[in-house]
């Protein structure tokens, strides 16, 4: 059972995600509150795996709010594609990602479903502005020397590529014949070595230090187009 706290100040949105979420059938809504001040207490008190909020016109104080509750929990924002101009500092924070208010409930369900084991949802507009973003400020030279990057080992350096090029672990063990629970050990190594706390954290980590590229990512996802992102997947499989 997935454990839900429901953050958003509107009093009738949050009336309706709490009557969605209590009728799906794997997930249980623990609590709610209109502000993102509010949310920090009541997710140490109750401890729910996500944490539902609005991300709309997320502020510098709601990127810390994503910040400190990313530390013990996961982090679902419902934000417009697009529209939000703070989406790369919310998943710099520790946001596992964005869904549009407008999605179904199954899809939102899924999403839910996606965060909690720890993927990433991202939609492709959103991850072509992080890549965007990535390269206009935090330029990395071929030659620069990547201490945390030349901690992993080989095989590390192919999950993560995979992971950041937004395969799912059953298709990073099929593409490199071994186990999806071996996969599943090398994320949380890459991520301990890193010093990430989310898959999506990794990605943006990928791209900073010059392991993957926009036009390697743009390759794949013509070669591959239904693995260009964990939005797809979660979207194609909830329709």
């Amino acid at each position: 059972m997935i454990t839900v706290l429901v953050v958003h100040q509107q009093s009738l949105q949050r009336l309706g995600l709490r009557m969605l979420l209590a009728a799906r059938p794997g997930l249980t809504v623990v609590g709610e509150t209109a502000t993102e001040a509010e949310a920090i207490p009541l997710t140490e008190r109750l401890r729910p795996d996500v944490v539902l909020m609005d991300g709309r016109g997320l502020g510098t104080g709601g990127i810390e709010t994503v910040r400190r509750l990313a530390r013990s929990t996961r982090v679902l924002l419902l934000s417009p594609t697009g529209q939000d101009t703070h989406a790369s500092a919310a998943l710099r924070a520790g946001a596992g990602g964005f869904v549009n208010p407008d999605v179904t409930p199954d899809q939102l369900t899924a999403a839910i479903h996606t965060v909690a084991v720890g993927d990433a949802v991202i939609s492709p507009g959103l991850t072509r502005e992080l890549i965007d973003t990535v390269r206009r400020q935090r330029p990395v030279p071929v030659a620069a020397p990547v201490p945390r990057l030349g901690a992993l080992t080989e095989r590390e350096r192919d999950v993560l590529t995979a992971v950041a090029s937004g395969s799912s672990n059953a298709e990073i063990a099929e593409r490199l014949s071994i186990a999806p629970t071996t996969v599943k050990s090398h994320v949380s190594h890459i991520l301990t070595k890193i010093g990430a706390r989310t898959r999506v954290q990794a990605v943006i980590f990928a791209y900073e230090t010059g392991l993957l590229h926009p036009a390697m990512t743009t390759q794949r996802q013509a070669m591959a187009p239904r693995a260009s992102s964990s939005y797809d997947r979660v979207m194609s499989e909830a329709a």
